[in-house]
């Protein structure tokens, strides 16, 4: 069946203007996040359960920020995610529980390359194309950054679109990028928090590394004076 012409439709129902964009909330990113990430990594057991969704959502790693929602507040965003139409009932003879899966692929037309990386902005918050390539290796593999970035650029010539980059923070090097799901509101705190830790963490980092120069150092040190003690020994 193709996929609807969807990347022109509002996200909400109700929505009456037809360029509206996204504003899916915290839970709903979360929610929808895992479910295109498991969709990958755990096949076998997907569609979802609630009680599996909850799980994923509630992860202490591969999560930025970490969450602790119940299966009551997991329940809601999914029935509020699947009257956008972004996640729909698996109904299976054999299941004893109601499941799920996402809809992105079909909504959104995105091959496997962009579900990938837009799980992990989703699921982890802005990051530099780098840190995507790698954090993407259990969902897709992409062979170098430049390969990245141009699911990024494709990503953000959706309409609506669902990436873009972030201004450069102070002192950084690297261009960051965030998912659009949740809105321009959460872009901007995104932004403003980037900024934030690039304007106060910038000297906060080099005294890290400089810490970690000292404490090298003194290993070096030490592992001389032990050399030098075990070489007197056959002197």
């Amino acid at each position: 069946m193709p996929p609807p012409a969807a990347d022109s439709a509002p996200l909400r129902s109700d929505a009456a203007a037809p360029e509206a964009g996204f504003d899916l909330d915290p839970a709903e990113v979360r929610v929808l996040g895992v479910l295109i990430e498991k969709s990958f990594i755990t096949p076998d057991s997907y569609p979802l359960s609630i009680n599996a969704i909850t799980t994923g959502c509630n992860q202490l790693t591969a999560r930025e920020p970490v969450m602790n929602l119940s299966e009551a507040e997991v329940q809601a965003a999914v029935d509020r995610l699947i009257a956008r139409r972004l996640v729909s009932k698996r109904d299976q003879a054999s299941a004893r529980v109601a499941k799920y899966e996402h809809l992105v692929r079909l909504r959104h037309s995105l091959p496997p390359a962009e579900q990938a990386v837009l799980a992990i902005l989703m699921l982890r918050g802005a990051q530099t194309a780098g840190e995507l390539r790698q954090r993407c290796e259990r969902l897709h593999r992409f062979d170098d950054v430049a390969a990245v970035e141009a699911v990024l650029e494709h990503l953000a010539e959706k309409y609506p679109p669902l990436a873009t980059a972030l201004p450069r923070a102070p002192g950084t090097k690297e261009t960051r990028h965030v998912h659009l799901l949740g809105g321009d509101a959460a872009v901007q705190e995104m932004a403003e928090a980037q900024a934030s830790a690039g304007s106060t963490g910038g000297r906060g980092r080099i005294a890290e590394l400089e810490d970690e120069v000292r404490t090298l150092r003194e290993a070096l040190e030490t592992l001389r004076h032990d050399f030098d003690t075990f070489r007197r020994q056959f002197d």
